[in-house]
């Protein structure tokens, strides 16, 4: 059968993809940050997983507000760089797995969740960094991916416990596919970070240190705080850390955390990395 082999959460800052296309990794301001995430993406080398399910959020690519779906997924074969207003990046086609993102699809459906089941649709930098920042710059992504689409731009948002369990039917529909296929799920998204009003610019890295330790070790009580709590805290931005507990509800209760980096600021974000795995 299909397993879920590791779980990565990752902010997807898209001065990130950016740095990358534009060769700025090794500038002062950026080579402490890509030596922080090394690690990580030898980590995702030694797994090797044939499928990533990247969770994300769109950026007004693929949705707009005429209609706005809570959890989204993309079931084509291919998925292409949406231009966000300064052209597509230059970065490879996604190719999708059609085959397992329909069994997950009607396997969420039957388990209660509403999916809004996508044909096709560009994606964006939400989606595109996380695998540069795993990946670099291959000439072809090294994996199959699965995009799951969250939103969390338009009140109302989905909870956390939502979220949270919508990983754990995640898991039940992956390890119900007949095929041994390798899969990584990834939650992308915040950390703390606000890009407007009078708050501009906020960063609570305390908040999102002791979040992450709660993350790792006591789920089932962090997926209870509020989304006034994230607004406050993390900033109107940092409300993408929602998107984290669907990574986290892939995974086993128990976890073994692999490696874990954060670094501040990144384009006014604090940006955090978490490499996890079963305990088992």
């Amino acid at each position: 059968m299909a397993k879920i082999i590791a779980g990565l959460g990752t902010s997807h800052v898209p001065a990130i993809g950016a740095a990358i296309d534009h060769e700025k990794t090794q500038e002062s301001y950026w080579k402490p940050l890509f030596e922080g995430i090394q690690p990580a993406r030898q980590w995702i080398n030694e797994l090797k997983p044939d499928v990533c399910i990247i969770v994300y959020n769109d950026h007004a690519s693929a949705f707009s507000l005429e209609a706005i779906s809570t959890f989204a997924i993309g079931v084509a074969p291919e998925f292409l760089p949406a231009d966000e207003g300064y052209g597509p990046r230059k970065v490879p086609a996604v190719k999708g797995n059609s085959k397992l993102a329909w069994h997950i699809a009607e396997s969420l459906i039957k388990d209660e969740f509403d999916m809004t089941i996508v044909n096709e649709m560009p994606v964006d930098h939400g989606l595109t960094v996380p695998l540069s920042l795993m990946y670099d710059k291959p000439d072809v992504w090294p994996c199959e991916v699965i995009p799951l689409c969250v939103n969390v731009i338009q009140y109302p948002q989905p909870t956390a416990n939502r979220c949270y369990n919508l990983g754990k039917s995640i898991c039940r529909a992956v390890e119900s596919y007949p095929e041994a296929i390798r899969v990584a799920i990834v939650g992308t998204g915040g950390l703390s970070h606000q890009l407007q009003g009078e708050r501009a610019g906020l960063i609570n890295s305390d908040f999102d240190e002791n979040w992450l330790d709660d993350l790792v070790s006591k789920p089932e009580e962090l997926k209870n705080v509020s989304h006034t709590e994230y607004l406050r805290e993390a900033g109107s931005e940092g409300i993408e850390m929602i998107m984290w507990f669907i990574m986290r509800g892939a995974l086993d209760e128990r976890v073994k955390q692999v490696y874990r980096f954060t670094h501040c600021p990144v384009s006014n974000t604090n940006y955090g990395l978490l490499a996890l795995e079963n305990e088992s």
